[in-house]
């Protein structure tokens, strides 16, 4: 059996077929198509030619994709959405979407403050108002394709938001996407609410690319593949789970490529600089695992609180538009992007022919990359190509001092195909890795993802040990892991932390484990 792994980016869709031993028996790279269907199944045949295997015997297919991300940043085919809060009188201070763009908060419909929710210890704030949440579902009945539940302090009691989930139901039926933000976002009422309102606006996207996807490999004669998406720890969910919580496919791409990069390299410590045709992300990869991220985190200009991944991305890639100038002192000095020829990158730079000069050019010129035909830049000056390089570097550069969590040198693994306009000297590192295949780095993360469990509570250590407390954790994202369908000798505990939450009384954390294993 055969794993199949695709990643679909900006600039192109990368495809790698994966043996029972997980060794790569072909990689592929092909222009990211409009559609991102036609791109998919442009690569999809073209590592099933390379490979010259079986498609019958392809017995798991694993997607990341952009489609969420997409959608969000350009505003395009989102659902219409009813924003229901359990929280009055204590929070109605800040409305839903009070800080949203107006072109993004069009997505509600609708949308309402009613009493009821809980404190911090799970002590009720205040009687949940049945009747208005009755009322609200029927004024909104055949006006909105989803509906956002959010609720005061529901990842510590969600009591309210189960009972207005069945509300929701009883009045708008099964056809209506439910989105609860206590199955969603992390402490933090109004990051949590927005989480959970994007991932509701996301219904259809998220049911036209999980549907699409499975009809195009059936399409292609893969027929016997069980069919899986990446989510942005670097781990897998089922169709079902992703066209639940599509908000969690939002930075599987870095997450994939921090996994690839750890399988080709063997590393489990490292800064991962998987550089792509228009953007580089840098991640942090820990025991084998994305670093997640500890604050807030933006997603087109929204403040959400859910898992993500730690990853800084700056404006370089292979596509990067390279402009030159000659100073007053007769110095030359250069910019490199953000701006970028992306997935044109074959008809625009200098090397394929085209009239714009690019990173990859100039790595071209230096004699660091063989891509295209050389020739064509060899007119470019050696002095404007090495000032375009200095700038490429310093922006790597202070992009690890950025990443890095100490001054001491750190190993560095580049990923992706634009990798080749990086030097491998780079300030600060112990190492620097360039496997092979490292360009098609993030769909052999996707292959070979892992199936994860998460948990996280609000413990007193006044009342519950810390030992007892995390090794409860601990146990409990195993747990979870196993539930999400891994096999329960392979999972091990990723990570595990406590925060200490100075404004709650006594010595109250926020005790957080995550655990992850094969997929069964």
């Amino acid at each position: 059996m055969y794993k199949l792994g695709i990643d679909v980016g900006g600039t192109n869709t990368d495809a790698v077929l994966i043996d029972e031993q997980d060794a790569v028996v072909a990689a592929v790279k092909r222009p990211t198509s409009d559609d991102i269907y036609t791109g998919i199944m442009d690569a999809v045949d073209a590592v099933l030619e390379a490979s010259g295997a079986d498609r019958a015997l392809i017995g798991r297919a694993m997607l990341g994709t952009t489609q969420c991300t997409n959608a969000i940043v350009e505003r395009r085919n989102l659902a219409s959405v009813a924003v229901l809060r359990v929280g009055a009188p204590a929070s109605v201070g800040i409305p839903p979407m009070v800080d949203w763009a107006d072109d993004l908060a069009a997505v509600s419909q609708g949308s309402a403050i009613i009493e009821g929710g809980f404190e911090y210890d799970g002590r009720r704030l205040a009687a949940f108002d049945e009747g208005a949440c009755r009322a609200f579902f029927e004024g909104v009945r055949g006006k909105v394709d989803a509906v956002a539940l959010s609720c005061v302090f529901s990842t510590v009691r969600d009591d309210d938001e189960r009972r207005a989930a069945e509300v929701a139901r009883e009045v708008l039926g099964d056809k209506v996407h439910l989105s609860v933000s206590s199955e969603i976002g992390s402490m933090g009422l109004v990051e949590r609410e927005n989480a959970t309102i994007l991932n509701a606006a996301l219904n259809e996207v998220s049911r036209r690319f999980t549907e699409g996807f499975a009809e195009s490999l059936a399409a292609k004669g893969i027929t016997e593949a069980e069919v899986y998406l990446s989510q942005n720890d670097g781990t897998l969910m089922t169709m079902e789970h992703a066209r639940r919580y599509p908000i969690l496919t939002i930075a599987c791409g870095p997450t994939n490529s921090i996994r690839g990069a750890s399988y080709l390299t063997g590393v489990d410590d490292a800064i991962v600089i998987d550089v792509g045709g228009t953007t580089t992300d840098l991640g942090i990869l820990s025991n084998g695992f994305p670093r997640e991220s500890g604050v807030a985190v933006n997603i087109g200009g929204v403040r959400t609180n859910f898992r993500m991944p730690d990853v800084l991305s700056i404006g370089l890639g292979g596509g990067s538009v390279v402009r030159v100038s000659e100073n007053a002192d007769g110095t030359v000095s250069a910019t490199v992007g953000p701006d970028s020829v992306g997935y044109q990158i074959a008809e625009r730079a200098l090397v394929f022919g085209g009239d714009t000069c690019t990173a990859t050019d100039v790595a071209v010129r230096l004699g660091m990359a063989e891509v295209g035909d050389a020739s064509l830049v060899a007119g470019l000056p050696l002095a404007h190509a090495e000032a375009a390089m200095e700038t490429i570097r310093a922006m790597v550069e202070d992009a690890i001092d950025v990443m890095k969590v100490s001054s001491d040198p750190i190993d560095v693994v580049l990923v992706g195909g634009g990798a080749i306009v990086l030097p491998q000297d780079l300030a600060g590192t112990r190492q620097v890795l360039a496997p092979e295949h490292a360009g098609c780095a993030n769909a052999i993360g996707s292959a070979l993802s892992k199936v994860s469990g998460t948990y996280e509570e609000l413990v007193d250590y006044d009342a519950v040990p810390r030992d007892e407390a995390l090794a409860a954790a601990r146990a409990a994202a195993i747990e979870a892991a196993v539930a999400a369908g891994a096999v329960p000798e392979t999972v091990v505990v990723v990570d595990v932390e406590d925060v200490p939450l100075a404004y709650y009384p006594g010595h109250t954390n926020r005790v957080k484990a995550r655990a992850a294993g094969d997929l069964a």
